[in-house]
């Protein structure tokens, strides 16, 4: 097993600052910190009180209008003005207690595993490989037995909310998390808004399926190439901006295509939406009361449950088949040329790959995903809005992207299953209102708790849960390269 060179060797014949300056280099490139603290950030009893005290001042000034005051309106239509200083005292102290803990226990344990891992650093399997491979094939198998494990443990009334709550719903945001991460993770062009491609999916199978009685497998490939449109058509006005002016257009496009859906109302019925869009049928058997529907036809006890389930290993067939897709393009010319112009675009279009078409087929095909995502979720809820595709669907559809890894598959699975599955079972922590009265509602906090759930996981894996960003191919296999050749200019 080949090994990088020892660092601080006696046979290091490098001067003092260059050797730092290496260090430094290799900790950047493992996504942490600077190795050489200032002596300011030296962990010590009197800096971590210090750190403790100032947190938690920032802390009551910034929840204090937010959870101590709360204002109510009496029945004499008078605003009335309550406290809830206990709440915030809890909040402003569990701020302060892991500020604390941070800075006396959790820095200097990490500043010293990261000198253990720098001083000998073996090239070996990596853990997130080994992981990968075991872990993919056991998630699709515990992802299909996953009705039948809630089942038999909540009754087949009870089990439609775990199935649609917690299964169909994840599963929607995975498809749209791996569908927007081959625009954001895989070609490196950041689209905010997203949410426009999952509105035209929606809206083209609520419309061609109520007023011409097309059925949902003819409307699902027809709605993802309707998206698919609408990304080439977003891709040409957008093909010389990069970065922030890349955000700022395509927020605009998610915006334009909002308000179309709220003043079109000769097609779209405006704000109040399209109702009594069809539902989804197997081989033409409904899922309904009627002698020809799903339980009659089985001789099943009658049930919505069934009718969840078949839309679970749907939306899973789906999610599975986008990310097939995806992986196969990323090993295709096409993948790699992604890949070279998120890297660097000057660079890509130096070696003649045509940027032009990368960028759009990019756009069209992430678009495309999120095509078949929205005429999903037509077809599961059966009514559709513009209430349902605002600038927030797009924004938690980044945060997964990015919270997992950009070009990630794994990291954005779990960090959709964090996320959303997080916000239901918040839903579900009674408990909370014990401490904070019965009229406390954990789901109101959800985005405050997500984001202090970003801004903790930016700071310790800035490239998210799944950091490791590898070519998609090799010539013929992995070697390892001594740090001495990694320099710039060299390699």
């Amino acid at each position: 097993m080949a090994s990088v060179e020892r660092l601080g060797s006696a046979a290091d014949t490098r001067p003092p600052g260059k050797q730092r300056e290496d260090e430094e280099r290799r900790a950047a490139a493992l996504g942490e910190p600077p190795l050489h603290a200032s002596p300011r950030q030296e962990s010590s009893l009197a800096h971590a009180l210090k750190e403790a005290a100032l947190a938690g001042i920032v802390a009551l000034g910034m929840f204090g209008p937010l959870i101590g005051i709360e204002t109510l309106q009496n029945i004499n239509n008078q605003l009335v003005i309550r406290t809830r200083w206990p709440a915030l005292f809890l909040v402003v102290a569990i701020v302060a207690i892991g500020r604390f803990v941070l800075a006396m226990y959790l820095r200097p344990y990490l500043r010293a595993r990261r000198r253990t891992r720098l001083v000998e650093l073996e090239v070996a399997p990596s853990p997130l490989a080994r992981f990968t491979r075991y872990f993919t094939p056991a998630a699709i198998l515990v992802l299909l037995a996953f009705p039948f494990i809630v089942l038999p443990l909540t009754g087949i009334q009870g089990s439609i909310k775990w199935v649609d709550n917690f299964g169909v719903q994840i599963l929607i945001y995975v498809m749209l998390g791996w569908g927007l991460n081959v625009v954001v993770g895989l070609a490196g062009l950041l689209d905010l808004g997203y949410v426009a491609f999952y509105a035209v999916g929606a809206y083209s199978y609520a419309l061609l399926a109520t007023h011409f009685g097309l059925s949902f497998w003819l409307l699902l490939p027809i709605a993802g190439l309707l998206a698919a449109s609408w990304g080439i058509a977003l891709g040409f006005p957008v093909l010389r901006l990069r970065g922030d002016y890349l955000a700022i257009v395509t927020l605009a496009f998610g915006e334009i295509i909002r308000l179309v859906l709220i003043n079109w109302r000769e097609v779209t019925n405006g704000g109040f939406g399209i109702r009594s869009i069809p539902k989804v049928t197997l081989f033409g058997i409904k899922f309904d009361a009627s002698k020809d529907g799903f339980a009659a036809m089985f001789g099943l006890p009658m049930s919505s449950a069934y009718y969840k389930i078949f839309l679970y290993y749907l939306i899973l067939l789906l999610a599975l088949l986008t990310a097939f897709v995806t992986m196969r393009l990323r090993r295709l010319p096409l993948g790699r040329a992604w890949e070279s112009l998120r890297e660097d675009e000057i660079a890509c279009r130096s070696l003649g790959i045509n940027t032009v078409n990368t960028k759009l087929t990019a756009f069209a095909i992430g678009a495309m995903f999120g095509g078949f995502a929205g005429s999903f979720f037509a077809a599961r809820q059966g009514f559709v809005s513009p209430e349902s595709f605002i600038f927030l669907e797009s924004a938690i559809i980044v945060a997964i992207v990015v919270l997992g890894g950009m070009g990630s598959m794994i990291g954005v699975a779990v960090a959709a299953a964090a996320m959303i599955g997080g916000t239901e079972i918040l839903r579900e922590m009674d408990i909370l209102k014990e401490v904070f009265g019965p009229a406390f509602d954990p789901a109101k906090y959800r985005m405050l708790i997500f984001g202090l759930a970003m801004v903790a996981i930016m700071v310790w894996r800035p490239r998210g849960f799944v950091r490791a960003r590898q070519p998609s191919v090799f010539l013929r296999e992995r070697k390892a390269v001594s740090a001495e050749l990694v320099h710039e200019g060299r390699g």
